[in-house]
C-alpha cells in the first residue's frame, strides 16, 4: 500500500502492555489517516506475551505477530521485523508505552513531506529514570562518542527508517548488531525530533545492571576496534617507560648508586602484569566476537507467526 508505516515492536515479556500499545497505535495513526501495519515481535516470552498478540492480530487484520524459538534479544527481533516489514517506512519502538505513540505522526509527517530518510526520535527529557541508570548511560555514550566518533547521546531505538534505508541494513551480514549505530553509519538523510520519554504503562525493565553492561561492550565491540588499539597504545608508553627506568638504573649503577629494595620491583610487575590480563581480555574478547561471526548461525529462529498470511503458520528460520 502506498505510504504503509511498517511499526516493528520487539516485546518480551510485555503481556499487560500489548493490548495497551496496539490501541494507542492504531487511535494516533487512524486519527492521522496513515496506513500502517503493526509488527510485534515476541522475543521469546515466558508469559502470556504471545497469547495476547495473537489476540490483537485476530481483532486487527494490520497487526502482525512474530515469535521466536527462545529469547534471542532486542537487536535480534529488531531485525527480524525489519525482514519482515512491507511498509514503505518502518518505525521500531519498544512496547512499554515510553516511547509516545503519537511521535509516530510527525516522524511519519517528516518522511512524506520533507522527504528525511531517516527521523531518529531524541530524547527531550528523561523522565523517572535512576541517576544510576543515566550515568551509566552517559558513560557508556561518551565512550562510544570518543572511539567511533558516533554521537548517539539522548538517542534510542525509536526511529523511522525510509524502505531504501531498510533495505541497506537487511543486507548487511554481520550477526552481532547494534541497529541504533548502524541505521547512523548508513548516511542517509536525517531529521530529528524531540519527545518526553513517558512512564512506563505496565511492568518492570528487563534491563538490569549485568545485562546493560554486557549490552554497552557488544556495542562497543561491534562498531569500534579502539580498545584494540589501546592495548597498543599502553604497549608503546610502557615500552618508553622501560627505557628511561633502564637507562636510569643503568647510570645509577655505574655511578655507583644502584637502585634499593624491592617495593618498586613489586609494584612494577603487580602494575604491568594487571595490563597484560585485562589487556588479554581485550583480544579475547574482539576473538569470542569473531568466533561467534564465523560460525554464521541465523541471528533468529521463528518458532511461529500469526497474521499477514493465507496458507496457515509454519515455524521459520531467519539469518
Amino acid at each position: 500500500m502506498e505510504g504503509m508505516m511498517s511499526v516493528v515492536i520487539p516485546a518480551y515479556n510485555e503481556q499487560d502492555n500489548v493490548a495497551a500499545l496496539a490501541e494507542r497505535v492504531r487511535s494516533a495513526l487512524d486519527g492521522a489517516q496513515i496506513p500502517f501495519e503493526l509488527i510485534f515481535v515476541d522475543d521469546g516470552s515466558a508469559d502470556k506475551t504471545w497469547e495476547k498478540i495473537s489476540e490483537e492480530a485476530k481483532k486487527d487484520s494490520r497487526i502482525r505477530g512474530l515469535r521466536f524459538s527462545r529469547n534471542f534479544g532486542k537487536e535480534s527481533a529488531i531485525f527480524a521485523g525489519l525482514r519482515a516489514a512491507k511498509g514503505e517506512c518502518c518505525t521500531v519502538m519498544d512496547a512499554d508505552l515510553q516511547h509516545p505513540p503519537e511521535t509516530l505522526v510527525r516522524m511519519y509527517s517528516l518522511w512524506k513531506d520533507k522527504g528525511f530518510h531517516v527521523v531518529e526520535a531524541k530524547k527531550r527529557s528523561r523522565g523517572t529514570e535512576k541517576w544510576t541508570y543515566r550515568l551509566f548511560a552517559n558513560m557508556f555514550y561518551g565512550l562510544l562518542k570518543a572511539m567511533s566518533g558516533q554521537d548517539l547521546r539522548n538517542g534510542s531505538d525509536f526511529r523511522l527508517l525510509d524502505r531504501k534505508v531498510v533495505n541497506e541494513l537487511n543486507k548487511m551480514p554481520e550477526r552481532q548488531t547494534f541497529f541504533r549505530a548502524m541505521s547512523g553509519w548508513l548516511g542517509f538523510e536525517t531529521a530529528v525530533v524531540e519527545f518526553d520519554v513517558a512512564e512506563r504503562h505496565a511492568g518492570k525493565t528487563k534491563f538490569s545492571p549485568r545485562r546493560l553492561i554486557k549490552y554497552a561492550l557488544s556495542s562497543i565491540a561491534s562498531f569500534t576496534a579502539v580498545p584494540m588499539q589501546f592495548v597498543t597504545g599502553v604497549g608503546i608508553a610502557f615500552f618508553v617507560f622501560a627505557i628511561v627506568l633502564g637507562l636510569q638504573t643503568l647510570i645509577r649503577k655505574l655511578t655507583g648508586h644502584s637502585a634499593e629494595g624491592f617495593t618498586t620491583v613489586i609494584l612494577l610487575l603487580l602494575l604491568i602484569g594487571s595490563i597484560l590480563m585485562i589487556s588479554l581480555g581485550i583480544i579475547g574478547y574482539y576473538i569470542a566476537r569473531i568466533y561467534e561471526e564465523i560460525k554464521a548461525r541465523p541471528r533468529y529462529v521463528l518458532a511461529d507467526e500469526i497474521g499477514g498470511q493465507e496458507d496457515g503458520h509454519e515455524a521459520v528460520e531467519n539469518s
